[in-house]
């Protein structure tokens, strides 16, 4: 089906975008995309009541979660929804946002902002057609399996969104995706950037050459083999993988302490290098890959993370840059960026803004999203332009 056969079929019902605070910046990108889009489509049937409401100035909806001064707080939506496909778009791990408990100024944590979530969506009433929850990072998704007598935070959250009427649930690059059993029943989506991470890389190191002779992606752990597979297939580079040998007598900062990187993977010297992973916490292990790498004579390392979340700060990685430990960093826009992030010369972003988009977009439209979640033939498309020296600045 073409792109115009599917943006003609009729919406499931009025789109309604609603934002929580931690997603303020993302979600007005995403609302100016569709706004942009809507408002140059025409359709035999664009002025019947199937397509009431389809062309806005904007589909955010005015909703927000006031607090008490003990902290307590609402959801408050302040436009009607009934009937309605709502989008939910909420950055968990926004540490940015503040408020004030008995006058002492609070950091909103991951539980603070799902429990906003849910207040939201219990202020929706059951009126919404459908409800749909874009949630970039997956909240508790390092929690995601028993190894010990503790909890299955991600489980239960999966479980409490889809019991309170929740019907698709979309998340970007999942820690581990088969926490999706906890909901069999019900639609889950974990999606991978990709596509954006060589759009980025590209644009800015327009030198590189993408084969097996002056390029290799690597792993910096068994768990991210996957992502560098893929990475690897779609670009058609060699793939390497490191692995991390632990102590598992001792426990430091809550984690056995590494006491060695052992590499699987054909030679790296003289190859530009991009390492890949789902997540930048204190950037320690993603530092080591790259200095077992640069003692391995790779001539550039890229860094390609889908979250930086950067939880000890930005000095060891400005450190690593004075040192050329790595050439470049990039990671989405999908969770907060820090000023101080953005201002670093060794940073860009993948920006993600027009891809949940197309995905909301589509979805409104009840059509597949396929395409987008496994995007194999258009990054082969970019890169046979980026090889024929076609981008044009895209």
């Amino acid at each position: 089906m073409s792109q115009d056969e599917i943006w003609s079929t009729i919406p499931v019902g009025k789109l309604g975008i609603i934002a929580l605070r931690s997603c303020d910046d993302i979600a007005k990108k995403v609302d100016k995309y569709i706004v942009e889009w809507r408002s140059g489509r025409t359709h035999e049937e664009m002025n019947t009541i199937n397509f009431e409401d389809y062309k806005k100035d904007s589909y955010l909806v005015d909703a927000e979660c006031p607090r008490f001064g003990s902290g307590e707080a609402k959801g408050l939506i302040k436009e009607t929804v009934r009937g309605d496909d709502i989008y939910f778009l909420v950055d968990v791990t926004n540490y940015s946002i503040t408020y004030t408990v008995s006058g002492h100024e609070n950091h909103m944590s991951p539980d603070d902002h799902f429990s906003d979530l849910k207040r939201l969506i219990a202020a929706v009433g059951g009126k919404a057609r459908r409800i749909t929850v874009i949630m970039p990072f997956l909240y508790e998704g390092r929690q995601h399996k028993r190894s010990a007598r503790e909890s299955l935070d991600c489980a239960i959250a999966l479980q409490d969104l889809i019991n309170m009427g929740v019907d698709s649930i979309i998340t970007f690059d999942a820690h581990d995706p088969r926490v999706q059993n906890a909901i069999p029943l019900h639609s889950f989506e974990t999606v991978q950037p990709t596509y954006q991470f060589l759009k980025a890389l590209l644009k800015k190191v327009p030198d590189i050459t993408l084969d097996t002779q002056h390029s290799m992606v690597i792993s910096p752990d068994e768990g991210a083999m996957g992502r560098a597979v893929y990475f690897g297939s779609v670009t058609g580079i060699d793939v390497g993988m490191f692995y991390k040998r632990r102590d598992y007598t001792k426990i430091v900062n809550g984690r056995n302490p590494i006491v060695a990187h052992e590499f699987l993977g054909s030679d790296v010297e003289g190859k530009d290098v991009i390492i890949i992973d789902d997540m930048i916490s204190s950037g320690e292990s993603l530092l080591d890959t790259a200095r077992e790498l640069k003692a391995r004579k790779a001539k550039r390392i890229f860094l390609c993370a889908t979250f930086g979340l950067f939880t000890n700060g930005l000095a060891t990685f400005d450190k690593a840059f004075e040192e050329k430990v790595f050439d470049l960093m990039i990671t989405t826009n999908l969770v907060y960026q820090t000023p101080e992030l953005l201002s670093r010369p060794y940073y860009a972003t993948a920006e993600m803004a027009k891809y949940i988009a197309l995905l909301i977009d589509a979805m409104n439209h009840d059509r597949s999203i396929s395409e987008f979640l496994s995007p194999t033939a258009r990054i082969q498309k970019f890169i046979e332009k980026y090889k024929n020296n076609q981008l044009n600045n895209q």
